[in-house]
């Protein structure tokens, strides 16, 4: 199925995940602390990372920021605080979804469902079907190029490193180009229907999308946001 690593320096936790994950026919690489963690990551790249937030050596924050500058590998974050404001840290930096302990395996095991089918789109059988089949093709829109196949974004033919969530916001804005996308409409694009997300998350992967663009081109604008009603892509 796929390739994870854990990353938790609870014994507990990491024996529960990881009995959950290899049951549905998921490999399991653990690590107890943020430092070896990490170092296995950039050795040898999973398909997902399951983070902890507070972990010896290193934090989950501070990994998850590292990760991020060389890797757009899906990252789930865990924390056993209930405390929004590491939410939404965590989102800014990059994360793909968030979960709070204690949390039941058969909700993780549907987060880790649902990152997955978004991250590799030509594995879920929905893909077969004629709307999936548009969804594959590749999108041009002014200096912009989208190819979902392959993941890759270009603006003005210079590739942007997207995550598996900015690059479906994104696809979901530039399908139509003026038209108005709310919230609602945009979390439907990005997360599946068990995955509940407040409105800052959505703002949060704006934000930082807009962010890698402009790193690019200082100019772009393309994003537009209509306050209290969402957002709009304008072609540039």
């Amino acid at each position: 199925m796929a390739a994870i690593t854990l990353i938790d320096d609870d014994e507990n936790i990491v024996a529960s995940v990881s009995l959950a994950l290899e049951s549905h026919g998921h490999t399991v690489k653990a690590f107890y602390d943020g430092v070896s963690g990490l170092e296995a990551v950039e050795a040898s790249p999973p398909d997902l990372v399951i983070l902890d937030v507070k972990m010896p050596r290193m934090d989950g924050m501070e990994v998850l920021r590292r990760l991020r500058q060389t890797t757009e590998i899906p990252v789930i974050m865990l924390t056993s605080k209930d405390d929004e404001i590491d939410e939404i840290l965590g989102f800014n930096l990059g994360a793909d979804d968030y979960m709070h302990k204690p949390f039941s395996q058969r909700l993780l095991l549907e987060r880790v469902k649902a990152v997955l089918r978004r991250a590799r789109p030509e594995d879920d059988p929905i893909g077969a079907d004629p709307a999936g089949a548009a969804g594959s093709k590749v999108m041009k829109r002014g200096k912009l190029t989208l190819d979902p196949a392959r993941h890759d974004s270009l603006w003005d033919g210079k590739p942007v490193r997207l995550t598996v969530t900015e690059f479906l916001l994104l696809q979901a804005l530039a399908q139509r180009p003026g038209f108005v996308k709310s919230r609602d409409n945009l979390m439907d694009a990005a997360y599946d229907d068990q995955v509940y997300v407040d409105d800052r998350t959505i703002d949060s992967h704006i934000k930082r999308m807009r962010k890698k663009f402009r790193q690019v081109d200082p100019e772009f604008d393309s994003i537009e946001t209509l306050y209290g009603v969402g957002y709009r892509y304008r072609e540039a």
